[in-house]
C-alpha cells in the first residue's frame, strides 16, 4: 500500500518574489506572495514582503482626518498665530515701533480712501493692551490645538484667517469710518462658533464654548471700547466656514477638497464684495 503522492510528482517549491533562485514556503499575511527569509518582515500576524510594508508606511504618512486633513498631534499653527501676536504687540504696541497700531489698525477712511486694504488682515495680529492680548491668546491656547487637530493645519488656518477677515470687514462695513480697531478677537470667535459647529458633526459636547461665546457676545455691547461688530462678523464667518470644511466626511479625498476650496472662495468673494461696498460708500461720503 503506498501513502501520499510519487517524488516526481510533488508540486515544486515556491521560489522568492525577489529572489527566484530560493525556495521558500513563507508567505506575505498581506498579498500571499512567497519571501525568503532576507525579504520578510515581522508583522502583527505573520510576515510581510518589502511592497506591502512600503505600501503601509504611505497609508501611515498619508493618514487624514475625519473632516480630510492631513492628521497632526501638535498645534503648530496655533503657536505661530500665538508668536506672531505676541511679537507685534512688543514691536508695534509696547515700543511704538512701525508706525504704531495707528498706523496697521483697521481704520475705514484710510483703506477707503488711502487704499490701504492691508489693514484688513493686519488689525487681526494686533492688540491695543495686555489684557486684550492675553485674552485672546489665552481663548486660542485652550481652542486653538485641538480644532487644528481636527481640520489639519491648512484648513484650521484657513478658518482663523477667513474669520479674522470676516471680523475685520464687518467693523469695516458698520463702524464710524473713523473708528480705529486692532485685536485677534474677530478670529477668536470665529474659532468660538466653529467648535461649536465641529462639535455638533462629532456629537460632541460643546456646552463650555456656548457659553463663552454667549457671555462675550453679551459684554460685546455692555462695555465700552469693545468692537462688538468684529466679534459678530467673525462668529458668522467662522460658523459658516466650519460649515464648509466639515461636509462631503463620506466622499472621495479630492472631490470633498474641491467642495471646501470652493465654498471657501465663495465666503472670502463674499467679504471681499461687502468690502468694495464699503469703500464705494465711503468715497461718496467723502469724495476726495
Amino acid at each position: 500500500m503506498s501513502y501520499g503522492l510519487p517524488a516526481e510528482a510533488a508540486p515544486p517549491a515556491p521560489t522568492c518574489v525577489r529572489h527566484p533562485d530560493r525556495e521558500t514556503w513563507i508567505r506575505c499575511a498581506r498579498c500571499g506572495q512567497a519571501i525568503c527569509p532576507e525579504c520578510m518582515t515581522a508583522a502583527a500576524v505573520g510576515y510581510q514582503c518589502p511592497t506591502c510594508v512600503q505600501a503601509g508606511t504611505a497609508a501611515t504618512r498619508q493618514a487624514r482626518t475625519v473632516f480630510g486633513g492631513r492628521t497632526t498631534r501638535d498645534g503648530a499653527v496655533t503657536y505661530a498665530i500665538m508668536g506672531t501676536c505676541v511679537g507685534l504687540y512688543l514691536l508695534v504696541g509696547v515700543l511704538g515701533l512701525l508706525g504704531g497700531l495707528a498706523r496697521w489698525g483697521m481704520q475705514p477712511v484710510a483703506i477707503a480712501l488711502g487704499d490701504e486694504w492691508f489693514r484688513l488682515v493686519s488689525a487681526i495680529f494686533l492688540h491695543s493692551g495686555l489684557l486684550h492680548l492675553g485674552f485672546n491668546m489665552y481663548v486660542l491656547f485652550l481652542i486653538g490645538p485641538p480644532l487644528e487637530r481636527v481640520l489639519g493645519h491648512g484648513r484650521f488656518l484657513t478658518l482663523f484667517l477667513l474669520s479674522g477677515l470676516g471680523g475685520s470687514i464687518a467693523s469695516y462695513a458698520f463702524s464710524p469710518i473713523r473708528t480705529l480697531s486692532v485685536g485677534a478677537s474677530g478670529a477668536i470667535f470665529g474659532l468660538m462658533a466653529a467648535w461649536i459647529v465641529v462639535s455638533r458633526r462629532l456629537n460632541a459636547d460643546a456646552g463650555q464654548v456656548m457659553v463663552l461665546l454667549a457671555v462675550n457676545v453679551a459684554l460685546g455691547f455692555l462695555l465700552p471700547g469693545i468692537d462688538w461688530r468684529a466679534h459678530l462678523g467673525g462668529a458668522v464667518t467662522g460658523a459658516v466656514v466650519a460649515l464648509a470644511l466639515t461636509t462631503g466626511r463620506g466622499e472621495q479625498g479630492r472631490q470633498r477638497l474641491g467642495q471646501q476650496v470652493l465654498v471657501s472662495a465663495v465666503i472670502g468673494a463674499v467679504l471681499i464684495a461687502v468690502a468694495v461696498w464699503r469703500t464705494a460708500q465711503i468715497e461718496a461720503l467723502l469724495p476726495v
